[in-house]
């Protein structure tokens, strides 16, 4: 059973009926507003109406008594200075209010009340109230029956429509821009009727085909210009400019923003470069950043506050008026780009830390494992002396040691030179056959076999280098002794123009995960293989030499050591 405030919440809490009833009222005002006794009931009717429609302040929000003696003020000085022109006037707001909730995007059931109510103001104020302003009347006697009949049909349609399904309050939607435009657009058909009509003297239906067509003409003018081709962005590319500028040239604020990015060597530095550009805009008063914990401050604060989170950046902003929605979205995406800057010096600061700290690590570990080489060519002599038992192994051993000694000790002077200085690498140079005959003579007492060719290479080489990286493949090879009997080893000194030597034995292969990324990263293996390799190929391949692995088979695991093409002329 309906009750009285059932169909009072059902006919009041309903914006489409609420507008149906708005347009009933407008319709006998119009029609009947010319007898006096009528005019003022009529009005305040129709006034009222549209203060409960109204899409603009939400219903359940408090008005102010400004807002209410504003309200009494306009609504007395309409009711007894009302006319044509403030008609029609009133006519192309409320139908821009409507026409710009059609354009908006709502669905197309949500759409049929709007456009039907669109439709009927339309007619009323092309086939009433201009007439009226022109006193021209009697040109359209014909329609006064559609107008006064049938037309009412339209807000009754809208009041007798099905409501299911529908929120008793829904969301306000109102697009400014589209409702402007649409108002700007009807009062062009107003004024320009009105003025075409006062001076040509014509038929109102002449009058109402010309600046109908007219108007339609200028629209598809502005809908070429406003993106007319692809190599022409027309006005389309100048209206999204004017919009995201919104008082601050958009390209502008890039260009500062990437300009201290370029020159600001911290990112700290960065950002309270940038705070102080966002503080000198002329509608902002302060800022207040907390960064790292700490907070700073640029500017005044003012009552009108805006916050702005991102992800390491804590930021408040102090505005001289409070901002507007549009302006907000503004302002928070000019803050989000110099937030990404931000980010970006952050993480370039951390990739130059962590460079440094590779570099340092890089530098430690290969002087560790220089002085791992010597300390094993050390344990060499040792195990020599421990060999020998008569005499003339003495008298080698004393030869044997007086050639040793002394590279041993310049190499671990470059070494620790390479330790106080890093940057600074000196570069020896020697023959290959000066070096080859020291190698075999440190190595002679180990279970290898040395080949080389009766010329040797007349290239000058980098003894340093060459001791290191070869030293490390002999002593991974005797590891593998330790761990696989009967393993033969062969260091071969290749016939060739150039320097080039390898070391073979004929052990098991390492397996092929290790041996792909041997000479790439760092590798366990349970023979020791890896580090050391990594730390041989980046070495040789600083001095201008490739360490490679040619072959890698149960029976035959062969390392080669190449001089390149590069250093050959040299």
């Amino acid at each position: 059973m309906l009750t009285l405030s059932h169909v009072y919440r059902r006919m009041f809490n309903d914006t489409d009926r609420l507008m149906a009833l708005m347009l009933l009222s407008l319709h006998a005002l119009l029609i009947w507003g010319d007898i006096s006794q009528f005019f003022s009931a009529l009005f305040l009717c129709h006034f009222g109406f549209f203060l409960l429609w109204q899409p603009i302040f939400h219903h359940n929000k408090k008005l102010s008594w400004l807002s209410v003696l504003v309200v009494l003020i306009g609504t007395t000085f309409t009711l007894y200075y009302i006319n044509w022109w403030i008609t029609a006037f009133w006519i192309a707001g409320l139908f821009a209010l409507i026409g710009g909730r059609i354009i908006s995007g709502e669905t197309t059931r949500a759409r049929l009340p709007n456009i039907l109510a669109a439709t009927y103001l339309l007619a009323v104020l092309l086939l009433w109230v201009v007439p009226k302003l022109l006193n021209a009347k009697d040109d359209l006697v014909a329609a006064e029956f559609l107008l006064t009949y049938l037309l009412p049909i339209l807000p009754l349609t809208i009041l007798f429509l099905s409501a299911k399904n529908k929120p008793l309050v829904p969301a306000q939607n109102i697009d400014f821009f589209y409702t402007l435009l649409i108002y700007l657009a009807t009062l062009i058909i107003i004024l320009g009727g009105f003025a075409i009509g006062v001076t040509w003297q014509v038929h109102y239906v002449k009058l109402l085909i010309y600046v109908v067509l007219g108007l339609a003409v200028t629209l598809v003018m502005l809908s070429w210009l406003w993106n007319p081709s692809e190599t022409f962005s027309g006005l389309e590319l100048l209206m999204s400019r004017y919009l995201l500028s919104l008082g601050l040239p958009f390209e502008e604020w890039l260009r500062k923003i990437a300009m201290h990015a370029d020159y600001e060597l911290t990112a700290s530095d960065f950002l309270e470069a940038s705070m102080r550009e966002l503080a000198a805009l002329k509608w902002v008063s302060g800022v207040l950043w907390e960064m790292d914990g700490a907070k700073h401050q640029a500017g005044f604060a003012t009552p009108h506050i805006s916050t702005f989170s991102f992800q390491q950046l804590h930021l408040t902003l102090y505005s001289r008026w409070q901002f507007s929605p549009a302006m907000y979205l503004h302002v928070q995406l000019l803050t989000q780009i110099m937030s990404e800057f931000y980010e970006a010096k952050c993480r370039e600061e951390t990739i130059s830390q962590n460079t440094y700290m590779q570099t340092f690590y890089e530098t430690g570990s290969r002087l560790t494992h220089d002085i791992k080489n010597i300390l094993q060519s050390l344990g060499t002599l040792t195990s020599a002396a421990e060999q020998t038992s008569d005499a003339e192994g003495d008298i080698r051993l004393i030869e044997l040691i007086k050639k040793q000694l002394p590279r041993l000790n310049q190499r671990l002077a470059a070494t620790l030179t390479k330790l106080e200085r890093p940057s600074v690498e000196k570069k020896r140079q020697a023959k290959v056959a000066t070096w080859w005959k020291s190698f075999r003579q440190l190595n002679s007492n180990q279970q290898i076999q040395f080949e080389s060719p009766a010329v040797l290479p007349k290239a000058d080489i980098d003894p340093d280098v060459l001791d290191s990286v070869v030293d490390n493949l002999v002593q991974n090879a005797l590891e593998k002794t330790k761990l696989e009997a009967n393993t033969q080893i062969k260091v071969t000194l290749m016939p060739s123009n150039h320097f080039c030597l390898e070391v073979t034995d004929t052990g098991s292969a390492m397996p092929q995960d290790i041996a792909a990324q041997l000479f790439k990263s760092h590798v366990t293996s349970k023979n020791g293989l890896g580090v050391g390799l990594y730390h041989a190929a980046q070495q040789a391949s600083q001095a201008g030499y490739q360490l490679s692995l040619v072959d890698n088979v149960n029976g035959e695991v062969r390392f080669r050591l190449e001089m390149l093409a590069s250093e050959q002329s040299v």
